[in-house]
């Protein structure tokens, strides 16, 4: 029931988005199909399926960009919505996802967590290092699950770059790409 009312409270129409000026436009795909963001993996979750355009003859699933776009977009304007920065935490846990990370958060002002999460750390007050963001965004929920359940837990917005083997659960705005590769991670 709280889940809902968060959902409803960050959701947009796709009219909003073309009113504002913020349809997806050839140079942006370029820069997308470019950085292999739509390439998925072999598996594909079924919370993850409205996202898939349709299934390579190797194996391989294909995102599709025109809902990545909505995604990013819908992800942007709640990052906007945020007064202090500093309530806003990028986590990037593998090795591709760091430096992304780290160049994110030193571009807007954000608080980063790269390398190992500890446990905790949303979660247990008495712990030196305790953060109480608004907003976090995660490189990949496989890797980052242990600050997505907390971050559940203590009623905290989950943005999350989600692959198609990804299951969406605890995460509030996933949004579809190729989460494993360098330069995907690198232009989201």
């Amino acid at each position: 029931k709280n889940l809902n009312r968060r959902r409803a409270a960050i959701a947009f129409t796709m009219m909003d988005m073309k009113q504002a000026g913020l349809s997806l436009k050839e140079d942006d795909l370029r820069l997308l199909l470019a950085a292999n963001v739509h390439i998925g993996s072999r598996n594909c979750n079924e919370s993850m399926r409205p996202y898939m355009w349709r299934r390579r003859p190797e194996g391989s699933h294909i995102i599709n960009l025109g809902k990545t776009w909505e995604k990013l977009m819908l992800a942007a304007r709640v990052l906007v919505a945020i007064e202090n920065p500093q309530d806003i935490i990028a986590i990037g846990l593998t090795q591709n996802s760091q430096r992304a990370v780290f160049k994110f958060a030193q571009h807007t002002g954000t608080s980063y967590i790269g390398g190992r999460y500890t446990p905790g750390t949303f979660s247990n007050q008495i712990d030196k290092r305790f953060l109480e963001p608004r907003v976090i965004i995660c490189s990949d929920p496989m890797t980052d699950h242990q600050a997505i359940q907390e971050a559940s837990l203590a009623n905290i917005i989950v943005i999350a770059f989600c692959d198609t083997d990804v299951p969406l659960r605890y995460v509030d705005i996933a949004i579809p790409v190729n989460s494993k590769g360098r330069h995907s991670i690198a232009l989201m």
